[in-house]
């Protein structure tokens, strides 16, 4: 069913609607679907190399807004419909985690999720759910999702339709690669100054 899923949303490259249809996968992969909109957004950019900015900003605008549905989930309905989301993942026994990683790292926890292949929708519903303050929410989502998907569209600018088959390949671990180090610096300046 995923991989029918995934083959439906590269669909929407090759249709006239594709800007849209990246938008609204970008909005409701924020809070509940399950596809990630780097599939459509990696598509849509090979196409049009020139145009790989834009569809980023597309595809953040999205992100945000769905963002903010999935904390509106967990801040009003967590019970009816953010427990369900977050059961459909089988993460239901790490929400006292998510709650913890929240009250020690507040925007980071928000930040790392929004930029690494954890699943973001988990997080927005459960800083909903644990009332995070929103201004955090919207800025720390704000940043992690646009460096995310303009990492994306400035590798396909800058390198063309060669570099699909690596960000494809390896993205995950380079979202991964960039957070561990960009805690690290953070560690050496806390310890050193």
């Amino acid at each position: 069913m995923l991989r029918r899923l995934y083959y439906w949303v590269l669909h929407w490259a090759e249709t006239p609607y594709g800007t849209w249809a990246l938008f609204l996968l970008a909005f409701c992969e924020s809070s509940f679907f399950p596809i990630p909109p780097d599939v459509l957004l990696i598509a849509l950019a090979v196409s049009i190399p020139k145009k790989s900015f834009k569809y980023a900003l597309v595809c953040t605008a999205g992100s945000l807004i769905g963002g903010c549905l999935g904390y509106l989930i967990g801040w009003q309905f967590m019970v009816s419909i953010g427990e369900k989301i977050i059961q459909f993942y089988g993460l239901t026994h790490k929400m006292q985690y998510i709650k913890a990683l929240y009250v020690q790292y507040d925007a980071w926890a928000i930040g790392i999720a929004g930029f690494t292949p954890i699943p973001y929708k988990v997080f927005t519903i459960s800083a909903g759910a644990f009332e995070i303050n929103f201004t955090v929410f919207i800025i720390a989502s704000a940043v992690s999702r646009a460096a995310r998907f303009f990492l994306v569209g400035g590798l396909i600018y800058i390198f063309g339709p060669k570099i699909q088959a690596f960000i494809d390949k390896y993205l995950n671990v380079l979202a991964i690669a960039f957070v561990v180090l960009l805690v690290a610096g953070f560690a050496i300046i806390k310890i050193f100054f």
